[in-house]
């Protein structure tokens, strides 16, 4: 067998899938779907997949695959440890708007119920994320005396995704960046012990931040975010 072609297939799959996932919903797409817009046979599918459920899983699976080599470039990345923190949300936040699988997989999380295959957990591997590098801040002297590594961890996490369901709900995330500028506004004020929120992350986006609000203009779509 032609081992790229069948990756290839694997590949078209996939995407299809997540596409109407993201769409429909779990319930709402079935394989006969998947056949008709990805232009293969649901024999393929099934030769890739065996079922509706473990192609949903492999979606997830995706989904989560994402977030380790992504956290990694920026720990590697030497900067501070809150500049890596508000700069891998960023990247997240577009992530979670411009990639079909990392969207999909945030919906068939959702609708995990309907689902009857054993999914990976969510949330847990972001909290230790973020409770490491509050943990390197406050080593080199930058987290506000008073804030818990691992309890304010939770905190950012939960409104990190809260502020991406708000987002999603009101406007399909198009103005996440936007949104996400303006709580670390909030969140940077608690977290910083000297707080200076507009200059980090002016310094982290690489230019003084102008919601697109407040000039009339549409937000800038940048490319796709690393899978």
């Amino acid at each position: 067998m032609d081992t790229r072609g069948a990756e290839t297939t694997r590949r078209t799959l996939l995407e299809t899938a997540a596409q109407l996932f993201d769409q429909h919903g779990y319930a709402g797409t079935s394989i006969s779907d998947i056949s008709t817009a990805s232009g293969r046979t649901s024999g393929a599918i099934y030769f890739h997949f065996a079922s509706k459920e473990n192609l949903a899983l492999a979606v997830l699976q995706e989904h989560f695959a994402t977030w380790p080599e992504l956290v990694e470039r920026y720990r590697a990345s030497g900067r501070p440890a809150l500049e890596q923190l508000v700069a891998l949300s960023f990247s997240v936040a577009r992530a979670f708007r411009d990639d079909i699988v990392v969207r999909a997989g945030a919906r068939l999380w959702m609708e995990r119920k309907a689902i009857n295959a054993p999914l990976p957990a969510p949330f847990v591997g972001w909290i230790d994320v973020v409770s490491a590098l509050l943990t390197e801040a406050r080593k080199e002297g930058t987290l506000a005396p008073g804030i818990v590594p691992c309890t304010a961890a939770h905190g950012v996490v939960c409104a990190f995704f809260g502020l991406h369901t708000v987002s999603d709900a009101l406007g399909s995330r198009e103005q996440i960046e936007d949104e996400l500028h303006n709580l670390w506004l909030l969140l940077l004020a608690a977290l910083q012990a000297q707080p200076d929120p507009p200059a980090l992350l002016a310094h982290v986006i690489g230019h003084p931040h102008i919601p697109a609000a407040a000039t009339g203009e549409a937000p800038a779509r940048p490319s796709q975010a690393p899978a």
